[in-house]
């Protein structure tokens, strides 16, 4: 059984008295937001192939114990 027409609107009423209306356009200006972000990343990632950046530092050795591998 679907939610009549009445239902719905009897929630969107309580929703915005519980929350207001400044914060419900705020969480949903947020939302947006992010969705753009999320989007521009992807566009990003699709142009330009993977970099890697190296810090100029020697590699480590955190083998535990001793344990050397042959690399």
């Amino acid at each position: 059984m679907a939610p009549s027409i009445w239902q719905i609107l009897i929630v969107v009423v309580l929703i915005v008295l519980l929350f207001g209306r400044g914060k419900i356009s705020g969480v949903m200006g947020d939302v947006a937001k992010g969705i753009k972000s999320f989007k521009k990343g992807m566009a990003e990632e699709e142009e330009s192939p993977r970099k890697v950046e190296r810090t100029g530092e020697d590699a480590v050795d955190v083998t535990p114990n001793g344990e050397k591998k042959d690399a």
